[in-house]
């Protein structure tokens, strides 16, 4: 102490500026190096935003024009959304996706702007009027189950930014909807995420971009009973007459050949005739549909016919009398209508499984 009291002033002076530079550089030194405690050594991570939800629900207010050869169908429906974010207005933002003939649809904004209800939650309702179209598939005409479906997708923001969330009562039909020929099923709303494999140009995105869908789907079907009689009646009269030429009395031989051969070429036509006519109305398909086989089925029954009467005809071969040829006619008409009756419930049975 006494050697340190007797240092001159400028020497204390020297001492505390070295002390100084001393933590000063020690303090530097520590925030120039790299942390190894906790997570500094790292960006802290982004925090993820959650999609923004938004409630959407639909009312189907009529269903018109069903045309299977556009497959196509004309639509009146309601759409509701409700939502939170006031930066976004999904009513505005809203693609029907599945439009047919799109400049021909008429679209409504019931609020403009959306309104807002006590709870500060975003309310706009979308109206629109016009045909849309999906895939109608006819393997099993005319017992055929079709759904008639309205796809829905924001135009702007993928399901990473937005997602659909069903409404409590999704999906509502007006009960007041006839479509004639056909009867509707329990409506249904599904909502999906959509996979496009494309980012369209946006390289932000990925390789590929989902959108939040929902799918306003009606279930339709054709009565069957009706259907059944005026479908397969005409069909069944007409194999009735045909099967009838076997049972002529073998010795009217010459009125046999000639009768049964000129009514079973005016049957056969008639049968075509009908055919085209039922497919009159659906869509030129590269496949048979179950109507189609049936028809198949119903030309081989009269060529059966027919062939049995040519070989009727050469009564020296059957070396025997009328009631033989009579027997064997019987007996071939038997087979074939057990031959058509087994294919006829293949193809329906193979149709609807």
């Amino acid at each position: 102490m006494r050697f340190i009291s007797a240092l001159p002033p400028w020497a204390h002076v020297i001492r505390l500026f070295s002390l100084a530079l001393t933590v000063a550089t020690a303090v530097l030194f520590s925030i120039g190096q790299p942390s190894f405690a906790g997570s500094s050594s790292e960006a802290a991570p982004i925090a993820k935003t959650e999609p923004q939800r938004v409630v959407i629900g639909a009312f189907i207010n009529d269903i018109q024009e069903i045309d299977f050869r556009t497959q196509s169908y004309a639509v009146d429906v309601y759409v509701w959304f409700r939502w939170t974010d006031t930066s976004i207005d999904p009513s505005k933002t809203l693609e029907f996706m599945n439009r047919f003939a799109p400049n021909a649809h008429v679209r409504d904004q019931i609020y403009e702007p959306p309104k807002v209800l006590p709870d500060g939650t975003l309310y706009a309702v979308v109206r629109n009027q016009g045909r849309f179209s999906t895939k109608l598939a006819l393997g099993n005409y005319p017992f055929d189950k079709q759904e008639l479906v309205v796809d829905l997708e924001d135009s702007e923001l993928g399901s990473n930014f937005l997602r659909y969330v069903a409404d409590k009562n999704p999906l509502t039909v007006s009960p007041e909807i006839y479509v004639a020929g056909f009867r509707l099923g329990p409506a249904r709303m599904e909502i999906v995420d959509h996979v496009y494999p494309t980012n369209f140009g946006n390289p932000t995105v990925g390789d590929f971009e989902a959108y939040s869908r929902a799918k306003l789907i009606v279930p339709i079907e054709r009565p069957l009973t009706a259907l059944s009689v005026k479908t397969f009646l005409p069909i069944l009269l007409i194999l009735a007459c045909a099967g009838m030429i076997l049972w002529v009395r073998p010795a009217y031989i010459d009125a046999r050949v000639g009768l049964s051969v000129t009514a079973l070429l005016t049957l056969l036509l008639t049968l075509v005739a009908l055919q085209l006519a039922t497919g009159r109305g659906q869509a030129d398909v590269d496949y048979l549909t179950m109507i189609d086989k049936i028809y198949l089925a119903s030309y081989a029954f009269i060529l059966l016919v027919l062939l049995r009467v040519v070989r009727a005809s050469w009564r020296d071969g059957e070396h025997g009398s009328d009631e033989a040829v009579a027997r064997v006619d019987r007996s071939w008409f038997l087979f074939v209508v057990a031959f058509y009756a087994a294919v006829t419930a293949v193809i329906v049975s193979l149709s609807l499984s």
